[in-house]
């Protein structure tokens, strides 16, 4: 059992590997569900950070239907992955019918070796979860992230076990989600191989002038970080399960 914690701050990073996470999510706008890092966050990371390091390649927010403009620029990031000594790469396509692109999926796997490779949420929004699963084990992507379909990875627990099922250790199943101290064993249960989460906290800005807040704009008097505590809960509860 591994447990990755997804992270968009470099504070953050550092967080959880001093936590004794066993790998990182690198992100930008986890708000968003998390886009491409930038370079700077890769470089530091990987000068500060042993432990592994995977950076999500998703040049924006929405569907996973790209365009080839799109699809060009994923594919350069994934280059600069490589270039940066990042351990792997979490990506996601989806065809227009909602399959598994697995044309697009192949063509990173294959520019990104020897990098590793997560298929990200993407799966969650794929006409068939389960044959999803198959089609992912066929291209031979390492590992894949899913929530079961549902908002929240405990949603749907029988369906968590048909996909550890399906994938009959051929592909390794990594829940994510909404996962808490209050519901990981019933997660651990279903037999999936790792744990994703962000293990995140609200932290109050330091500003001391705070202006009345404007309209389009996100509350920037908070900032989301990583929370050391919430970390050791959950390496405990795995340990003693």
């Amino acid at each position: 059992m591994t447990l990755e914690i997804s992270v968009d701050l470099l504070e953050s990073a550092i967080i959880a590997n001093n936590a004794g996470v066993d790998r990182i999510e690198l992100c930008s706008d986890l708000s968003l569900g998390g886009t491409t890092p930038s370079y700077g966050l890769m470089k530091k990371a990987r000068k500060l950070i042993d432990i592994e390091l995977y950076p999500i390649i998703r040049p924006r927010a929405g569907d996973f239907l790209y365009n080839k403009f799109e699809f060009d620029t994923i594919k350069e990031d994934v280059i600069l992955a490589k270039d940066l000594e990042m351990d792997g790469v979490v990506i996601g396509f989806l065809d227009k019918f909602g399959n598994i692109d697995k044309l697009k999926t192949k063509q990173i796997l294959e520019l990104a070796y020897p990098l590793k490779v997560t298929f990200h949420r993407a799966i969650d929004r794929s006409k068939d979860i389960l044959k999803s699963i198959d089609d992912l084990i066929d291209v031979g992507v390492d590992r894949v992230l899913t929530s079961a379909g549902k908002d929240k990875a405990y949603d749907d627990l029988k369906m968590m076990e048909q996909i550890v099922k399906r994938a009959n250790n051929k592909i390794k199943i990594m829940a994510g989600s909404g996962i808490s101290e209050e519901n990981i064993l019933s997660i651990l249960n279903t037999g999936v191989d790792d744990i994703h989460m962000s293990a995140k906290k609200i932290f109050e800005s330091n500003m001391i002038f705070k202006k009345e807040a404007l309209i389009g704009y996100m509350d920037d008097d908070k900032i989301f970080k990583t929370d050391l505590n919430k970390i050791k809960n959950i390496k405990n509860i795995i340990k003693s399960a």
